[in-house]
């Protein structure tokens, strides 16, 4: 704490310790006020300037510092000045009082609660930038909240001094006319309860609960306005509780959840159910990257005490042991088991007609038409083809395509070109190289895996040479050639074209939202780069709901499933209580070896937006559990607030990563510093005992050296 801060804090406690030990509250009561009435109106009539300025001052600095008695004071102002005067006087003295008070909190107090609290103290200046002047507006209408509190607590946000003013003196007026009025009347006034009579009291809070009220009431004609063309359509019952329109993971949540609360619903997919992540993603690519690793580690063998073996080998029984997981996999997402949950499964393309109505073109040839209460969409996303020349002559694959075709092949390509640096391009080179391709990694980007930290980056890249990926950063595809039987990519790189021969393409610059041939267009719901949505997952009708890839903002299995929770309770129960989607703790992984894994921020992150931070790293290559199995290699990186144990983010490199960073994010996601990680047992010899270490690297960094100072003077002396 600055020393300005300080010296603020030793005054304000000045004045308020005088104000204790001096007994002055003993002016501040009802009849002490009435036994003054008539010296006050004498003295007011005598110098009336002098008198206000001072009741002015007083009123001030009585509101600024919180005294008890304010509406002693106000009373006083309707029993000397009059209605209308002391209106004025007390309405602009409490106010500034109100600023003065809410400034020092700001000035003594914020920078350190933002600096033990910054997470969710942004996510509350979100609230009160965007309905932060509505909401004080309603609390000040009710003159029996305690005013000091809402200067204390707002002090602490990011909220204006000036929108903090004028609402503030809008927002307490009522109030104060009520206590100026009563003031007037002093003479038949018995005591300061009988100003606030039930009726009185209850009037109040009607008015404090009137701009809520007047608020669902704009909400409601907002509603009505946005289904003024659907009104002749509007179904009077409705076939379904809830229409889900896509079986990925968005989707298959979201009926799950329908269905285990009893809802009726109907869940619609054309083509597999699963979605992008069991039949194209996640579960083939980790497929595939298992059998890679295993070839490496033969190939290897000597680092484990064995002989270097190099792995024989079918491409094709590769390729078949892939579409062998996805079929074991299979019935967890199938419609037989989504079916027995009490989810009718349509098997077909859903398309919307109006906000309430699908109509489902069957795979069968058929049609039906439902209505629903509420509608989810969760239509996923889809590659994108970049737009090259000459790329449909030379053929390509994506992430989606590559395991139908790639299974077609007796032989692994000889050569291929992955295009993209992301977490897909990589995975899958990485896993090409390993099985014996010669492999191109194209990346328009002076970096692979841009979203990670420069340090991450470069050992990943590492990582892919090793395996022997020829990786060419800053080289941006031009087009593609075929030249007899070859097939070329011409990229350009430092102002000159290089040329890169291949047998397979496969194109992984990234994935876009499904948004098109469901309907979106027909009924008028925005989008961009996604469904447009609201914090509650709403499009622009309210029953109509988006979630997973085609909602983003981040394309991940498990934050479609998170997504589907929000979107399926919201569309259910959202006219008792709606839920704001949470993305405060998103971990993601990318499943090259090593595996690099992260939740919250890194230190890239952290110095765009401007926030502090502290590193804590630990070296991998010196856990016991990492040595023996000879995967000595990597770290954990925890960005932490400024001295303190709070975590901001990590970033882990190294052999299970991905499952190492779930105690960071339980951490993260229940406020658990470093000092509980390092309170807790960790099974011995794991991987696990590096996120203990970290800890421990953090607590001896933060050791109070002058404490154990005096500590070794103890012990010195206990020797004698």
């Amino acid at each position: 704490m600055r020393l300005r801060q300080i010296v603020l804090l030793l005054l304000l406690a000045l004045v308020i310790g005088a104000f204790v030990v001096l007994d002055l509250s003993r002016y501040l009561n009802f009849e002490q006020l009435k036994a003054s009435q008539a010296s006050f109106n004498q003295l007011y009539a005598q110098q009336p300037l002098v008198v206000a300025a001072v009741y002015f001052g007083v009123y001030v600095v009585a509101t600024a510092l919180s005294f008890p008695g304010a509406v002693i004071i106000t009373l006083a102002g309707g029993a000397v000045f009059g209605l209308w005067w002391g209106l004025l006087l007390v309405s602009f003295a409490s106010t500034l009082g109100a600023t003065l008070a809410f400034l020092a909190s700001r000035f003594v107090l914020r920078d350190w609660v933002e600096s033990r609290f910054g997470q969710r103290l942004a996510d509350i200046n979100a609230g009160v930038e965007k309905e932060g002047a509505f909401y004080l507006f309603t609390l000040r209408l009710i003159p029996v909240v305690p005013f000091f509190l809402i200067n204390l607590l707002m002090g602490l946000t990011r909220m204006k001094t000036w929108t903090y003013y004028w609402v503030s003196q809008l927002g307490m007026l009522a109030g104060t006319a009520v206590y100026v009025n009563a003031g007037t009347q002093l003479a038949q006034l018995d005591s300061v309860r009988g100003i606030l009579s039930p009726a009185l009291l209850g009037s109040f809070v009607l008015l404090g609960i009137f701009p809520l009220l007047a608020r669902r009431v704009v909400a409601a004609v907002q509603k009505r306005k946005v289904y003024a063309r659907w009104a002749s359509v509007r179904p009077k019952t409705f076939d379904r509780n809830l229409i889900v329109i896509g079986g990925g993971a968005a989707g298959l949540v979201s009926a799950y959840i329908a269905a285990a609360v009893k809802a009726k619903v109907t869940l619609i997919e054309a083509h597999k159910m699963g979605g992008d992540c069991l039949n194209y993603g996640c579960v083939p690519s980790k497929a595939l990257i298992k059998s890679a690793k295993l070839a490496h580690q033969m190939r290897h063998g000597a680092k484990y005490g064995l002989s270097d073996t190099a792995p024989s080998f079918s491409f094709k029984a590769v390729m078949q042991r892939v579409h062998d997981v996805i079929k074991a996999i299979e019935p967890h997402d199938s419609v037989e088991r989504y079916t027995g949950l009490g989810v009718e499964v349509l098997q077909g393309y859903g398309k919307l007609v109006n906000p309430w109505t699908v109509e489902v073109a069957l795979n069968d040839g058929t049609r039906q038409r439902l209505t629903g209460r509420s509608i989810v969409i969760a239509a996923g996303a889809r590659p994108i083809v970049p737009p090259l020349p000459g790329l449909d002559d030379v053929g390509y694959v994506t992430s989606d395509t590559l395991w139908d075709e790639f299974a077609k092949l007796d032989d692994i390509p000889t050569r291929i070109v992955v295009l993209g640096g992301g977490p897909i391009g990589c995975e899958l080179s990485q896993s090409f190289a390993r099985l014996g391709s010669q492999v191109t990694q194209v990346e328009m980007g002076d970096r692979i895996m841009v979203r990670e930290d420069e340090e991450v980056s470069a050992l990943a890249r590492d990582a892919l040479q090793a395996d022997g990926v020829l990786v060419l950063t800053g080289h941006k595809a031009l087009r593609c050639e075929r030249r007899g039987e070859d097939k070329i990519l011409v990229a350009s790189a430092h102002g000159q074209e290089v040329e890169i021969v291949f047998d397979a393409l496969v194109c992984t610059v990234g994935r876009v939202a499904r948004l098109q041939g469901y309907g979106l267009e027909d009924i008028g719901v925005p989008t961009h780069r996604t469904v447009d949505t609201n914090e509650y997952l709403q499009t622009l009708y309210p029953n109509i709901y988006a979630a997973g890839d085609v909602a983003g903002p981040y394309q991940f299995t498990h934050t479609a499933a998170h997504q589907a929770w929000y979107a399926a309770v919201n569309a259910l129960f959202g006219d008792f209580k709606s839920f704001k989607v949470d993305y405060r703790v998103i971990p993601w992984a990318t499943f090259i070896d090593p595996e690099v894994a992260r939740v919250g921020l890194n230190e890239l992150e952290a110095q765009v937006q401007g926030i502090a931070y502290e590193v804590t790293k630990y070296g991998i290559d010196d856990l016991d559990r990492a040595i023996a199995d000879s995967e000595a290699h990597g770290f954990v990186k925890v960005l932490t607030v400024p001295g303190k144990d709070r975590i901001l983010g990590v970033t882990i490199v190294g052999s299970h990563a991905g499952d190492l960073l779930a105690e960071y994010v339980l951490a993260m996601k229940h406020g658990l510093g470093l000092n509980k990680i390092l309170g807790t047992i960790h099974t011995y010899p794991t991987m696990a005992e590096a996120n203990k270490f970290a800890a421990g690297e953090w607590k001896r960094a933060h050791a109070p050296q002058k404490l154990l100072a005096w500590v070794k003077k103890y012990h010195d002396w206990r020797r004698g």
